[in-house]
């Protein structure tokens, strides 16, 4: 609105009622008495009256004000705390204002969308959070504004899901799965747990706590049941709000869909692709194959060709099923079940590149010469029929020496090429020197009922090591050739850890007499040194998992920043689009940019809403880690409820003042050490050396020390161990007030004592 000054510069008369209601309705951003008074030139003793007419208008009920300044009543302010109610139709989180007056009339609905920043790195958004956001408001739609998440706050107090326990005289309690609330039991009236029954999964309303008892909450509704450990992964996909059940709409249109034939793509039929995969794999969106190149001018070179499902060719722009994969993000493994992000119908059935069967790709025929560095690359729309479909181990076991019926007449003709390629590839990916972590990566194996049979360590094969290899490959392809186009896409980027990463990881390695190298810029090659000082050490597997945990967090966006980790300038994820939305973006900007089809890239997607993309798949990648991981503790604590009093070797994983986290050797699962349990001595912490120490004995217990440890308790539910350590520390500590501890306060005497006290 025009500030209403005369052409003299005098003031003019005072703004009418509905012109400052006008005003503070079309202001874009936050309004005050002063940007009022500027609007309208109003000056002197004219500001009085404004100020008496802004008090009228609010005593009115027409305007509000908080500090954000004022609004029309029934407005929100450009930035406020919103709970986060469920999903709208679209699959976007639908919010509520978190403090709303009932008098303004219905609250606004509210569509939340992720932050444009490529580097916010909290926990994704979810049903029942609570998030600061700020509002964008749309003409289109004004009674739905979009709001930008700034920081998620935390979990609607309000609301939690446990596990219900019923009680003979009627009621229950709630068995809270989060593990900081562990001890925290909810008490349920009779008559308030609605229909739930003895082990099910709820979601309950938490009345206001009282100062004497237990908090008292309603059941709102039954989540599942949890009859066995087979169904423990429902806890991780109700508390991370991970969708999980398609929508009738999602599903008619995949059963709907209709094999892709011949048109417009090569023939590659009689190509002699394979799959190579875990034992267990349903769906397969990668097939390989290598032959040597026929060029004179590249002796010794190979052609390496990278098949992957063509997903786009079912999976269109905008339609239901790409809305509910932009939704989920990527897919979820549990040990129990996946939570695929497509149908099975799309995902194990139309692109998945079963053996001998005709199925769409998109391929990429890469040219390697002898010292392993890749000379040109094309990519191809094709038809392709897998050759067969291998396993691992079986794969592996050809080329030692122990072919069976299936890779018997495929080992002259198809495996030896690969693994001949391979080692060519392998030996410029060690010249290029990516991080070279060496972390074992436990599998948890169920029983048929759904209990945990064992937890195991698969071998590290070559045959994972070359499809891994050929991935790579085929991912920094795919992002050259978009590059080359210039045609915006989404990156995988992995920055390099931050300063303040490096100064702990120093710290933490001075603590165990290693000193952090200088460089003066930050390579893999000097995370490899330090790797390489601990190999074959009792800190190995410590010190690789304490380097793992001081890298960024790898992401997804359109601004290309390098990928730190595997050390290379560009890289972008195009290998699993049956399982990663990430893929089929860039997938389809593939097949926009060398015009491979219409079913590309649409024109509107173009950096802007890649970011948006970007940001909401990594929040997606993240929840999907995190839900992983609670299940996988949920089920250790499982298997090891029956074994309290049982002792394990560990190792120490973490020191805060509150105690030590220790690590088990036998399956890995994350248990807490109280400090009050460590003896009668009084332990003092000391960050600097990553230690808890004893004020009159002189013992210590440093990060990464072995330990034996007591299972004390295990709470299967939240997923959380509780230990006692029964192993002597260290006693090389220097200590002014050293003596030797009480009689009766040893290590073994104290668990002794407890265990009576159990007893």
């Amino acid at each position: 609105m025009a500030r209403r000054i005369d052409p003299k510069g005098e003031p003019s008369a005072l703004p009418s009622r509905e012109q400052i209601l006008a005003f503070i309705a079309e202001a874009g951003s936050v309004v005050g008495k002063r940007e009022i008074a500027q609007a309208f030139g109003i000056k002197g003793s004219q500001k009085a009256e404004l100020k008496h007419l802004l008090k009228d208008l609010k005593h009115e009920g027409a305007i509000e004000k908080d500090r954000s300044g004022l609004r029309k009543a029934g407005r929100l302010p450009p930035v406020l705390v919103a709970e986060i109610t469920g999903r709208d139709r679209d699959g976007d989180l639908a919010a509520r204002p978190a403090e709303w007056d009932p008098e303004a009339g219905p609250a606004p609905r509210i569509v939340v969308v992720a932050s444009r920043s490529r580097r916010q790195t909290g926990p994704a958004p979810g049903v029942g959070d609570r998030v600061l956001v700020k509002l964008e408001p749309r003409r289109e739609a004004p009674d739905r504004p979009l709001a930008r998440v700034i920081k998620v706050i935390g979990r609607n107090r309000a609301e939690t899901i446990g596990v219900y326990r019923a009680l003979e005289q009627g009621g229950g309690r709630i068995i809270p799965v989060d593990k900081r609330a562990q001890g925290r039991e909810i008490a349920i009236a009779p008559g308030d747990e609605g229909e739930a029954r003895d082990g099910d999964l709820v979601s309950v309303a938490v009345a206001a706590e009282t100062r004497f008892g237990l908090p008292r909450g309603r059941v709102k509704a039954c989540l599942g049941s949890l009859g066995s450990e087979k169904a423990v992964s429902l806890i991780a996909l109700h508390a991370h709000g991970i969708p999980h059940v398609f929508s009738r709409e999602v599903l008619a249109e995949a059963e709907e869909a209709a094999p892709v034939g011949l048109d417009g793509r090569e023939d590659w039929r009689d190509l002699p692709l394979v799959t190579i995969d875990p034992p267990d794999a349903k769906d397969h969106d990668d097939a390989v194959l290598a032959v040597p190149d026929n060029d004179p001018a590249n002796p010794g070179g190979f052609v390496v060709t990278v098949a992957i499902a063509d997903v786009a060719a079912y999976v269109r722009p905008g339609s239901a099923l790409d809305r509910e994969a932009l939704v989920r993000g990527n897919s979820v493994y549990f040990p129990d079940r996946v939570v695929p992000m497509l149908p099975e119908r799309i995902s194990n059935d139309l692109c998945s590149l079963r053996p001998n069967q005709d199925r769409p790709a998109l391929a990429v025929r890469m040219v390697f010469g002898s010292d392993g560095r890749k000379r040109r690359h094309g990519f191809h729309r094709v038809t392709m029929r897998s050759a067969a479909k291998l396993a691992y181990a079986q794969a592996q076991a050809a080329i030692d020496g122990r072919p069976d019926d299936v890779t018997g007449p495929l080992l002259a003709p198809v495996l030896r090429p690969l693994w001949a390629a391979y080692a060519v590839l392998a030996a410029a990916r060690d010249a290029r020197g990516p991080l070279a972590l060496d972390l074992p990566e436990r599998k948890v194996i169920l029983t048929p009922d759904g209990g945990v049979d064992r937890v195991v360590v698969p071998e590290r094969l070559d045959a994972h090591r070359l499809i891994e290899e050929f991935m790579i490959q085929a991912n920094v392809a795919a992002a050259e050739a978009l590059e080359a186009a210039s045609q915006p896409l989404i990156y995988r980027v992995h920055d390099e850890p931050s300063l303040e990463k490096m100064r702990a990881l120093g710290e933490m390695l001075a603590s165990i007499g290693i000193k952090l190298p200088k460089e003066a810029a930050l390579r893999p090659a000097l995370f490899n040194r330090i790797l390489a000082m601990v190999e074959g050490s009792e800190h190995q597997l410590f010190i690789n998992e304490v380097v793992l945990r001081s890298q960024a967090q790898a992401a997804y966006g359109p601004e290309n920043s390098g990928h730190f980790g595997l050390n290379l300038r560009r890289y972008a994820h195009f290998t699993s689009p049956i399982r990663r939305y990430a893929d089929l973006i860039v997938h389809r900007a593939l097949i926009r940019a060398l015009r491979l089809g219409p079913d590309g890239l649409p024109d509107r997607m173009e950096a802007g809403s890649l970011a948006e993309i970007g940001q909401q798949i990594s929040q997606a990648e993240r929840r999907a880690m995190a839900a992983e991981r609670e299940t996988i503790d949920r089920l250790i604590a499982h298997h090891l409820a029956d074994r309290v009093g049982a002792t394990f070797a560990g190792q120490i994983s973490g020191v805060t003042r509150a105690g030590l986290f220790v690590k088990l050797d036998e399956t890995g699962a994350d248990g807490f050490v109280p400090v009050s349990t460590l003896g009668a001595d009084y332990y003092r912490y000391e960050e600097n050396r990553h230690a808890l120490v004893g004020e009159r004995g002189g013992e210590s217990f440093r990060l990464g020390d072995k330990v034996e440890v007591e299972l004390v308790e295990a709470a299967p539910v939240a997923g959380a161990l509780r230990f006692a350590i029964v192993s002597e520390g260290r006693r090389d500590a220097p200590n002014r007030r050293r003596g030797p501890p009480r009689p009766g306060t040893g290590r073994r005497d104290t668990a002794t004592k407890r265990r009576g006290r159990q007893a």
